[in-house]
């Protein structure tokens, strides 16, 4: 009897220390970001990536996703949080921080994407060898872009640059804000989600930015205006994305589970990521024009005007890299080689 019980309590102890040992094995994220839910950073990218990551470790690494600033701060505080710990892995625009970012944010200048699938490669290759040092203190998972900003008014269609002198227009960041003003705008720089209220107030005539995000924030709704260019040409600016690992919670993960995040890293899963944000602009375009929006295309010849005006922003950030120690002029230079490299 006496054995059977010390039998029966040792198989106890083995079971409870392989239970423990299971439960130590399952680690969970948090993942912070600015948008709701129901968006598409959110349910078609966020999401399926922590799905992805959960199925392929056994359930050993699982997420809490926190949308909508859920744990707190500012879209601009994102990329510190994920540095600092505050957050496990944030997904995040990091130029939202004026000024930090230089050497990455030549992807941000005018006229040079095309589409978040072929773009976002070409940001990944370059941040690897020319900016990691911008992003110390986490781990890039992956990087990409959306479907390329165009121009969206409330109640004017300008199909010029005369008309559009004056209009005040939402900017998504510092090099975006440089675009505006050298358009003959004002810009006014805020993040996606106050864009709504700011044009049906009245605060910005209109925004420049993705269809992406058209449909979730219902703009369609508000603005009655769609400036786009010449279809294939590359897009008035774009915005630079990262979904980014604190270093030292990367770091502590046992060999097995940084293979699961490293296989879902990189330049493959960055060029998925600017997939998914290229997806949205047929169909949301498309609840536009059922509406009855006015769509303005903009002739190749005023095109080449905007190109011309905007020749300024690139020399701008050129002569502020250099004064950062950076080769400006050979930077952009390596930037529009990795976007024609990656093109399709």
């Amino acid at each position: 009897m006496k054995t059977r019980k010390l039998t029966g309590l040792i198989a106890a102890a083995a079971l409870a220390a392989a239970t423990g040992t299971a439960m130590a094995q399952e680690i969970t994220l948090k993942v912070h970001h600015f948008l709701p839910p129901g968006s598409n950073a959110h349910a078609n990218l966020i999401a399926p990536w922590c799905e992805k990551i959960a199925k392929e470790s056994g359930n050993k690494l699982k997420c809490q996703i926190y949308p909508a600033m859920q744990l707190g701060g500012t879209p601009p505080q994102l990329f510190d949080q994920a540095r600092d710990g505050v957050a496990d892995i944030v997904w995040t625009v990091p130029t939202y921080q004026a000024g930090r970012f230089t050497k990455s944010e030549v992807f941000e200048l005018p006229f040079l994407t095309k589409n978040g699938e072929s773009a976002s490669p070409a940001l990944w290759e370059y941040v690897q060898k020319n900016a990691l040092d911008e992003f110390k203190g986490t781990k890039p998972l992956f990087m990409h872009f959306h479907d390329g900003a165009v121009f969206h008014f409330g109640k004017v269609g300008p199909k010029n640059l005369e008309e559009m002198k004056g209009l005040k227009v939402r900017a998504p960041t510092r090099i975006g804000a440089n675009v505006i003003q050298a358009m003959g705008m004002v810009p006014v720089q805020m993040p996606a989600p106050a864009v709504p209220e700011a044009i049906a107030k009245g605060v910005v005539d209109g925004a420049m930015i993705p269809w992406e995000v058209v449909t979730p924030f219902k703009l369609q709704e508000i603005t009655k205006f769609h400036v786009e260019v010449p279809e294939g040409m590359p897009k008035p600016s774009n915005t630079i994305f990262i979904f980014a690992m604190n270093q030292a919670k990367y770091d502590s993960l046992p060999a097995d589970l940084k293979k699961v995040i490293d296989a879902n890293s990189g330049i493959e899963t960055s060029k998925w990521a600017g997939k998914v944000f290229d997806g949205p602009q047929a169909p949301a375009r498309k609840i536009s024009q059922d509406r009855g929006n006015t769509f303005i295309t903009i002739t190749p010849a005023e095109y080449a005007r905007w190109k011309k005006a905007t020749d300024q922003v690139d020399e701008a950030w050129m002569k502020e890299a250099g004064a950062k120690g950076a080769n400006g002029k050979a930077l952009y230079d390596e930037a529009v080689k990795l976007l024609k490299k990656y093109d399709k």
